[in-house]
């Protein structure tokens, strides 16, 4: 049997490490360096520039596509987080009601099964209801029904993850001091989970951002979202611009992310101070 020393392991565990940080994120590095390449093949350099941001203030086609994916992903992530934390509930709180097994299939379906055929599904029974009654019609709306499918599914992971490591106790307590249901959910459930409704607002938000497949099959005349602009674009040879419209979301990203990142972190190390608080007294 093959023995290695303990300095080998950190060694080969670190570069492990860095190798796969590297190939995460050397191509987002890659892609903010070459969004102020001046020249517009994207593999040669040819000095610094700032003509492709400007480029893009005036690519009237590219920022609606951007102010759309926008408002879908925002609108997307609140019903996803709501839905996904009602559906949550349901599966933690209450172990046995008719048809629980089918409820959490249909729950966590989204989640296995392929987006062309989410799709191609929503489409078609889209297209029947709109031939019934007349609505919807394909556009913004059926773009954020179809993510928001998606997305409750994932928020409802996220949340029903978090609810299974709460102390039940501690709700309990609560309604033995007087609080009624209401009460107990706002002032003792909630702040509990709070850090997961953001985590799944997060994902959920990110996801919709750069979904493609169910915003092709979803999308009708005026409502291209930023992602199919850029798809359509590949076809014929990317322009830099679209590297700096990547570059500006990376830049969002991180900055939301960094913020969610401190507030998590300060939330539970408040909270383990006031359980540390607790058991003292």
């Amino acid at each position: 049997m093959l023995r290695t020393s303990p300095a080998f392991n950190r060694c080969f565990g670190r570069a492990w490490l860095v190798l796969g940080y590297a190939f995460l994120y050397l191509p987002i590095l890659a892609l903010v360096l070459f969004s102020f390449n001046d020249s517009p093949v994207a593999n040669v350099w040819r000095g610094f520039t700032l003509k492709w941001y400007s480029a893009l203030a005036r690519d009237g086609e590219m920022l609606s596509g951007l102010w759309l994916s926008a408002k879908i992903a925002f609108f997307t992530a609140c019903g996803s987080v709501i839905l996904g934390t009602f559906a949550a509930f349901a599966l933690v709180k209450y172990k046995r009601f008719f048809g629980r097994t089918l409820f959490s299939g249909m729950v966590n379906a989204p989640l296995v099964m392929p987006e062309v055929v989410v799709g191609l599904s929503l489409l078609l029974m889209l297209v029947s209801v709109q031939r019934i009654t007349g609505f919807p019609e394909r556009g913004a709306s059926t773009i954020w029904l179809g993510h928001l499918l998606l997305g409750m599914a994932y928020a409802t992971v996220v949340v029903q993850a978090r609810l299974q490591e709460l102390n039940p106790s501690l709700e309990e307590a609560a309604m033995d001091l007087g609080a009624r249901p209401r009460q107990v959910f706002f002032l003792v459930t909630l702040p509990m989970i709070s850090q997961a409704l953001m985590s799944a607002w997060l994902l959920t938000f990110t996801l919709s951002l750069d979904d493609v497949v169910l915003s092709a099959f979803l999308s009708g005349p005026g409502s291209t979202t930023m992602p199919l602009v850029i798809f359509s674009r590949a076809r014929l040879g990317l322009n830099p611009s679209v590297n700096a419209v990547a570059t500006l979301i990376v830049l969002a990203v991180s900055i939301g992310v960094i913020a969610a990142s401190y507030l998590i972190a300060r939330g539970e190390r408040r909270r383990q101070q006031e359980m540390a608080a607790a058991a003292r007294n």
